[in-house]
């Protein structure tokens, strides 16, 4: 057992989990973060940001998430490489978590473990994300002007961002491995009006071609199985997002896709247990909503702690 007793533990170093890091820090208290791999999540691997506020030049996600790490270890953020197996609530001011064999004690925790996209499991798909591969057009979407592009999904995410970047692209290819699509009739009639959008339909992908950059995509008609190779510049994945939820072990409120339920203040329904970042449910998955959301918890953190002093 770990004696120390922190006053905020966050669990995830991507953008929310590290920001909240620099405000813990920075405002003196004693703050750990918990990060299972490498800092900076599926950050890494956008190889250009140019949405983010303040950039004159686009920079590479691996270099933002340095940035942001060098500035919160400055004002003394604990840093540390672990996968947290349970939250646990020894009484309402102290929390446990359990994590590289021994557990940890806190007043309060930031929850910022982010979630993943599902992939689609095809070749192709690992050794060209970044580089044509990507699972959110509103990052990589502006990097495509009057390219060919394709988007997978049928449902109201995947063609809302379908339309998304018709704004940019030449032309956008819906694939879906139905003949109709999920998402709901608004959406959906925007997207059969839009001249830039085609649909393919009853198909799937069965390779992501392309040496340096995806070059084209190898299809597959899954009712005549035939084979088609479409030619795209870039290819977008929009086949549901899977939260880092499961090591909560139904602590939490929780929707129906195992997001964290929060209220403004990124309070969950636990005193002393915050969610922030692509972990809890909202509408805009962003680095820089992210880093709204660490700054808040961090600050609503800080309130609740002084709030429980003796």
């Amino acid at each position: 057992m770990n004696n120390s007793l922190y006053d905020i533990i966050i669990v995830g170093g991507g953008p929310a989990g590290l920001t909240a890091g620099l405000y813990a820090a920075r405002a003196r208290l004693s703050t750990l973060l918990l990060e299972k791999m490498a800092l900076g999540g599926q950050v890494n691997n956008s190889e250009k940001i140019e949405n983010y506020p303040g950039l004159e030049k686009s920079i590479s996600g691996l270099q933002l998430i340095q940035n942001i790490e060098k500035q919160a270890k400055g004002f003394g953020l604990q840093v540390e490489i672990g996968t947290a197996l349970e939250l646990s609530l020894l009484d309402n001011h102290t929390k446990t978590i359990k994590v590289n064999g021994r557990e940890l004690l806190c007043r309060a925790i930031i929850i910022a473990t982010g979630s993943e996209p599902n992939k689609l499991g095809v070749e192709g798909e690992e050794k060209l994300l970044g580089r044509g591969v990507s699972y959110c057009a509103t990052c990589d979407g502006p990097l495509f002007r009057d390219k060919e592009v394709a988007v997978v999904g049928g449902g109201d995410a995947a063609v809302e961002e379908a339309l998304f970047l018709s704004r940019f692209a030449g032309k956008v290819h819906i694939i879906h491995r139905r003949d109709q699509l999920r998402a709901v009739k608004i959406i959906q009639e925007r997207a059969l009006a839009n001249g830039k959008i085609a649909f393919i339909w009853n198909t799937v992908i069965n390779k992501i071609e392309g040496k340096q950059n995806v070059e084209s995509l190898l299809l597959k008609n899954v009712k005549s199985s035939k084979y088609l190779s479409l030619k795209v510049d870039a290819v977008f994945i929009y086949v549901g997002l899977k939260p880092n939820t499961e090591w909560l072990k139904n602590l939490l409120p929780l929707t129906g896709q195992g997001f964290i339920e929060t209220n403004d203040h990124m309070e969950t329904t636990l005193s002393g247990v915050f969610a922030a970042g692509d972990v809890r449910n909202k509408l805009l998955r962003q680095i820089a909503t992210a880093v709204g959301d660490g700054s808040t918890a961090a600050f609503a953190a800080e309130k609740y702690l002084a709030s429980i002093k003796p």
